[in-house]
C-alpha cells in the first residue's frame, strides 16, 4: 500500500462514557475518527476531537437528539464507500447480515463489544471492539484502517488496561 495517498482512519466503539488513555496512542496520526455508537456524552466527542474529527453514530445507550450523532454514515473514502452504524439495528449483528444489509466496501459496526475484522468476497466487516468499561471479559480495542484508492488494511490494536 503506498504510503503517499493512504488514508489513515481511526475506528472506535462502545465508550460507554469512558475514553482510556491509550486511545490517544493507539489513533496518533489517523485524520478522522468514526465511532460506531454507544459514545456515552458529548464529553467523549471532545476528548476524540483532540486527536482528529470525529463523526458518530448512535448506540443503544445513547440519548436520543443528540445533534452530533446520526443513524448511520455512508461515506467515500479514497476509492471505496464506507458504512458506519451501531448494528443494534439488525438485533444480533454478525458479517452475513451486515453483507446482505449494508451495500458498502467497508462497514464498521459496534454493539457486540467483540473485536472482528473479515474480509468476504473483497467487502470488509469491521467491529473495532468496546474501547470503553471492560465487559465480558473481552479486552478493549480499536482499529485503524488504511485506505489507498480500493486497497483497505484494517489493523486491531487492544488498549492498555
Amino acid at each position: 500500500m503506498s504510503e503517499a495517498n493512504t488514508r489513515i482512519i481511526g475506528l472506535i466503539s462502545d465508550t460507554h462514557g469512558l475514553v482510556r488513555p491509550d486511545v490517544f496512542r493507539a489513533l496518533a496520526g489517523v485524520e478522522l475518527i468514526l465511532h460506531a455508537g454507544d459514545v456515552g456524552g458529548d464529553d467523549i466527542l471532545d476528548e476524540l476531537e483532540t486527536i482528529a474529527p470525529v463523526r458518530a453514530v448512535f448506540g443503544n445507550t445513547d440519548a436520543p437528539g443528540n445533534p452530533r450523532l446520526t443513524t448511520a454514515i455512508d461515506m467515500q473514502i479514497g476509492d471505496v464507500t464506507v458504512h458506519v452504524s451501531h448494528g443494534h439495528e439488525l438485533g444480533s449483528p454478525n458479517p452475513t447480515r451486515l453483507l446482505e444489509t449494508y451495500a458498502a466496501d467497508v462497514i464498521v459496526y459496534g454493539h457486540t463489544h467483540r473485536q472482528l475484522v473479515a474480509n468476504v468476497d473483497g467487502r470488509w466487516v469491521v467491529n473495532p471492539g468496546a474501547a470503553g468499561p471492560r465487559r465480558f471479559d473481552l479486552v478493549p480495542s480499536v482499529a485503524v484502517m488504511r485506505v489507498a484508492g480500493r486497497d483497505v488494511a484494517i489493523e486491531i490494536i487492544d488498549l492498555v488496561i
